[in-house]
């Protein structure tokens, strides 16, 4: 593996890490209280090529590798994990929609997504379960050269901020279970839809909610993948997704260990600086080796998805351990600051709430460890 970068690659990468330090940490604590990701904010990342910069020239982005798209989602995660799940969605869809939609679609979002101009959401979970596509019971009626959507979705990052939705709905029947799924591009300011959003424990900038779709139609062209075949179909790019996912968690744990370094040994404490004693350096020492080999685990996944290469076990790895192991190191940071850190006036009690949300999002550790098993033995029973 070589995650060696060129003089390009390291330039984008500079430029998302001050874009985090500059325009970013000053205001994660004002941007959950406004409960929103500043469009403008979104455009300026797009201008900056910030965004997807894996997806080709041809189609608005920069035509670099995974890795690199990893690693901006990472710098741009240090200043605001928030935001990065802008980086986090242009991707996953990009790369579903590239693979899998006609051209008539590809050119009606992808750019957009690159840009900033566009805002995407992806709709799997509904009120009776997500992973279980068998359980989904948003229909999609075929109607001439359109489909007619009726049910809900829930559960929705960026429900009532994204501009679009790409949304599974049942075109088979409920015995065809993963067979009878279709994926959909839908304008989510058409005609039949309503939104609604959660009042969650943290990522308040996201958002969460629920979309409503009452006889909404949508032509045949922004259908993605075959009919009946989007969940099997598309759901591959989340191997893409719960690795980048990892790499912005991973970036939460990382400002958290720096400024503990840096506060133990400024910190008195019976005549010494904390650092004096093992009992705070050796639990720190741990969870950095445990960081070092969690992002290991990210990038190699996006390597090899760079190298064309099987990497759902790595992606799997990523999405169960990264953000686990981020809530956990949060969570020491916080104790070693004592009552200062328990305050609102550091971060660590917002950055616990917020990676905590992606133990559970984009799927959850059982479901990856599940994954992780069918590798190696299949499926069984």
């Amino acid at each position: 593996m070589d995650f060696a970068l060129d003089e390009f690659q390291t330039s984008l990468l500079t430029t998302a890490q001050r874009f985090a330090a500059d325009r970013l940490a000053p205001a994660y604590r004002a941007r959950e209280s406004r409960g929103v990701i500043e469009p403008a904010l979104i455009r300026e990342m797009g201008q900056l090529g910030l965004i997807a910069p894996e997806v080709p020239e041809t189609h608005g982005g920069s035509g670099l590798d995974e890795l690199t798209s990893g690693l901006v989602t990472e710098a741009i995660a240090t200043g605001d994990m928030n935001v990065a799940y802008v980086q986090i969605m242009a991707s996953l869809l990009s790369s579903c929609i590239l693979k899998y939609a006609t051209p008539e679609a590809i050119v009606a979002t992808v750019p957009g997504l690159c840009s900033g101009a566009l805002l995407g959401s992806i709709g799997v979970t509904e009120p009776r379960g997500g992973s279980d596509a068998a359980s989904l019971m948003l229909r999609a009626e075929r109607d001439g050269d359109h489909y007619v959507l009726n049910g809900e979705k829930t559960s929705i990052s960026l429900a009532d901020q994204a501009d679009f939705n790409l949304a599974f709905a049942r075109t088979g029947t409920p015995e065809q279970k993963a067979h009878g799924i279709s994926a959909f591009i839908v304008d989510l300011k058409a005609p039949g839809i309503s939104r609604s959003r959660f009042d969650d424990l943290g990522e308040k900038a996201v958002g969460r909610g629920s979309i409503f779709f009452d006889n909404v139609r949508v032509a045949t062209a922004f259908r993605v993948g075959d009919e009946g075949k989007g969940f099997v179909q598309v759901m591959q790019g989340f191997d893409f997704s719960r690795a980048l996912i990892g790499l912005q968690c991973i970036a939460v744990a990382r400002i958290c260990l720096d400024e503990t370094w840096q506060f133990i040994q400024e910190r008195q404490a019976f005549g010494k600086p904390l650092a004096a004693n093992q009992g705070i350096t050796f639990p720190l020492a741990e969870l950095e080796t445990q960081l070092e080999g969690a992002r290991l685990v990210c990038l190699k996944a996006l390597w090899l998805k760079s190298q064309k290469l099987k990497h759902t076990r790595e992606a799997a790895m990523a999405k169960w351990w990264a953000p686990k192991l981020a809530f956990e190191i949060v969570q020491q940071c916080l104790l070693i600051h004592g009552h200062g850190g328990y305050s609102t006036e550091l971060p660590f009690e917002q950055r616990m709430r917020d990676v905590f949300g992606m133990q559970i999002g984009d799927g959850t550790a059982h479901i990856m460890k599940m994954i992780i098993a069918r590798e190696h033995v299949g499926r069984i029973g």
